[in-house]
């Protein structure tokens, strides 16, 4: 699926608006909504249902929520607690060969971070984070063994980093670069995103 760069240069301007000292924005609870691009690069898993050999990776569209705890550790570093939800658009992996065929259609992730920043300006932060992740996924393998259907949960961690700005006191905007890995063994799964969010700090 392709995206167009334009969601993602209208972000990077609301990030660099010039916005009013906002000292407490980062400090406390916090709630918001995120979207952007997401790439799905699966080489071989081992499922529930059998071994699906892919090789194959696929762009895709992701949106979902997240909420968190900033804590001013002092008045530069900020550290954070956040938890987020998270779905797929059109995101399915496929490989056909012959007669075989071996699908991946991940449906939702749940993620658990912690994020380190250091604030360049009162209004903005950059950070990194890192933390888990938990997908699940349905699976379909064709082989000579039949046609088998199934759901299958796929866990890792992830690692990125990105900058936020405050809009307001209650109000700020982000952009973030995460890579998952979710492969297990002799599994392989990796997720890239580029994602930009907003939320609102109470």
């Amino acid at each position: 699926m392709k995206l167009t760069a334009s969601p993602f240069i209208a972000a990077a301007a609301l990030l660099s608006v010039s916005a009013p000292a906002a000292a407490e924005t980062f400090a406390g609870p916090y709630a918001g909504v995120q979207a952007g691009w997401s790439k799905n690069k699966i080489g071989g898993a081992q499922t529930d249902i059998g071994r699906a050999d892919i090789g194959r990776s696929r762009d895709a569209t992701t949106a979902g929520v997240f909420a968190g705890y900033n804590y001013k550790a002092t008045d530069r570093i900020v550290l954070s607690a956040e938890a987020g939800f998270s779905m797929g658009f059109d995101d399915q992996v496929t490989r056909i060969r012959g007669a075989n065929l071996a699908s991946i259609d991940p449906e939702y992730a749940f993620d658990l971070g912690a994020r380190a920043g250091y604030l360049v300006t009162d209004n903005t932060l950059l950070y990194v984070r890192g933390g888990y992740e938990n997908m699940r996924a349905a699976v379909r393998l064709t082989n000579a063994a039949g046609a088998r259907y199934g759901k299958d949960v796929f866990d890792g961690w992830s690692l990125g980093g990105g900058v936020e700005r405050a809009i307001n006191d209650r109000i700020s905007a982000r952009l973030e670069y995460r890579y998952s890995d979710l492969g297990e063994g002799s599994s392989k799964f990796e997720r890239h995103q580029a994602l930009f969010g907003v939320a609102y700090h109470f």
